[in-house]
């Protein structure tokens, strides 16, 4: 049963808050750093978990279950967008002090269009209950494409980014804060647009993967927004802590993936075996866990310098 009409009000007025809070730390503070980062982040899991509890004792314990399960499952999938974001920025040259207000606006955006293809995928599922199987078959096409060798991001490729370039002359270097800038009598955008732009573009990408993959646990639409929002809120965050780090994670794709797979093969089977939210909330958790764990404890390219180091000493006798 989805939620009453003052709940998704009340929802949205706390999320307006938490942006207006955010907006104003992101204001005072200085340099952006992991410690920051970190406490930002501890902030919004806090704040996350919290309302998942309330949800628990205003709606019952299988509404909370379903809450964290597609919170967590966002979550992890918003890392894998950290991991685009940090490319892009590299490629567009974007300093880390201009990089938060570009992901401050981003998950401005992120929450407006995550909320309509929501809204799109609950109504296709309330008249076509069908779009489930088409959901399914997505998120395994999704899951076996994810571990398949892509070629290196170009953000000029981002059909998006050109016609921005279109629309506006793009000037040649920033200016401070400012996404556009009239000139000599013309309006320019400048490469802060064009990476909000980037940014926007990729996580309407992302959003096919995510929004089908939490859907697959529950067709409550209150349940699918708000696991989106509060896991997108603390994006800006993540993207900080996980930035200096993204390498190190090599083997969290893997486990995204079997996720997307399972979640896919979950939704194609329910007529036939019903796997309960507790099932998804548990392969979530162990799935995770064991990928980052995995990346922690046995990352490759250590076992490639060790290998080497191993073999030097037997070259030179």
């Amino acid at each position: 049963m989805d939620a009453p009409l003052w709940a998704w009000f009340a929802v949205v007025g706390l999320l307006l808050a938490l942006l207006g809070v955010d907006l104003a730390a992101n204001r005072s503070a200085g340099e952006p750093t992991v410690a920051r980062a970190l406490v930002a982040s501890g902030a919004w899991i806090a704040v996350s978990v919290a309302f998942g509890i309330v949800l628990g004792i205003l709606q019952g314990g299988v509404v909370a279950q379903q809450y964290f399960a597609g919170y967590l499952l966002e979550k992890a999938l918003s890392v894998d967008n950290v991991f685009v974001f940090v490319v892009l920025f590299g490629a567009l040259a974007v300093p880390p002090r201009h990089q938060r207000r570009v992901l401050y606006y981003g998950v401005v955006g992120a929450l407006v269009l995550r909320a309509a293809f929501i809204a799109a995928g609950a109504t296709l599922l309330e008249h076509f209950s069908w779009v489930l199987y088409v959901f399914g078959g997505i998120l395994v096409v999704e899951g076996v494409r994810m571990v398949r060798p892509h070629p290196p991001v170009d953000p000029s490729r981002n059909l998006a980014m050109r016609a921005v370039r279109r629309v506006l002359p793009v000037t040649d270097d920033f200016r401070g804060e400012r996404f556009v800038v009239r000139e000599g009598g013309r309006l320019w955008a400048t490469p802060l647009l064009v990476a909000l732009v980037a940014i926007e573009t990729t996580d309407i990408v992302f959003a096919t993967d995510s929004i089908p993959a939490v859907f697959g646990v529950t067709q409550n639409a209150f349940i699918v927004f708000t696991s989106n929002a509060f896991a997108v809120l603390g994006l800006r965050s993540l993207y900080f802590v996980f930035a200096a780090a993204a390498d190190r994670f090599e083997y969290l794709k893997y486990g995204l993936a079997v996720l997307l797979v399972f979640i896919g093969v979950k939704l194609l089977i329910d007529p036939v075996v019903h796997l309960s939210v507790v099932v998804s909330l548990a392969a979530i958790v162990v799935v995770l866990g064991a990928s980052i764990l995995a990346s922690l404890w046995w990352p490759r390219h250590h076992h490639v310098e060790g290998a080497e180091g191993a073999a030097a000493p037997g070259a030179d006798g």
